[in-house]
């Protein structure tokens, strides 16, 4: 298997040349009209909210097709789990508290995109991907993924943005 940062480091580059079965998998989803706004939104400091969910989507499609779990979910949910459009710094009250209701925006707006209900486990991987921070814990193996790859992909986010901070100065 390949080492975690380097899956990281590829999913800064994902497209249907560099990786084409991962690419096939959320095609649909991530040339959507509704993906595609993400870039739009900040989601940590410099980084966009679309270059987020394709690395969470990213990583979490190698971590679960190496343990042979259900990765074309994980990946699809993962480009999915952020689908909401409000910039989150803001100071609007509606947006507050943005760590527990945000995930039930993504799944609403992710159901819209695919035409109706969600599956159980793409449902349960977007509504509890802010795991510990909300109580309810994932149901599935493929959730725990997910949410572990938000989890890594902020941190990376936070540390390049404190990077590229600390060498302009």
């Amino acid at each position: 298997m390949k080492k975690l940062g380097f899956i990281y480091d590829e999913s800064l580059n994902i497209s249907e040349k560099t990786t084409p079965e991962y690419y096939e998998c959320v095609k649909d989803l991530l040339e959507s009209e509704e993906v595609q706004s993400l870039a739009t939104f900040p989601q940590h400091d410099f980084i966009d909210r679309l270059r987020h969910v394709v690395s969470v989507s990213y990583i979490s499609y190698c971590l679960c097709k190496e343990r042979s779990l259900d990765y074309r979910t994980a990946a699809r949910a993962g480009l999915l789990h952020d689908l909401y459009y409000y910039d989150w710094h803001e100071n609007d009250w509606s947006h507050r508290p943005h760590g527990y209701r945000h995930p039930g925006f993504a799944v609403k707006n992710a159901a819209e995109l695919c035409g109706g209900e969600l599956d159980k486990l793409t449902f349960n991987i977007i509504k509890r991907h802010m795991w510990p921070l909300t109580v309810i814990p994932p149901k599935y193996k493929e959730s725990y993924i997910v949410c572990f790859a938000d989890k890594y992909c902020a941190r990376k986010e936070y540390q390049a943005c404190k990077e590229q901070k600390r060498t302009k100065k």
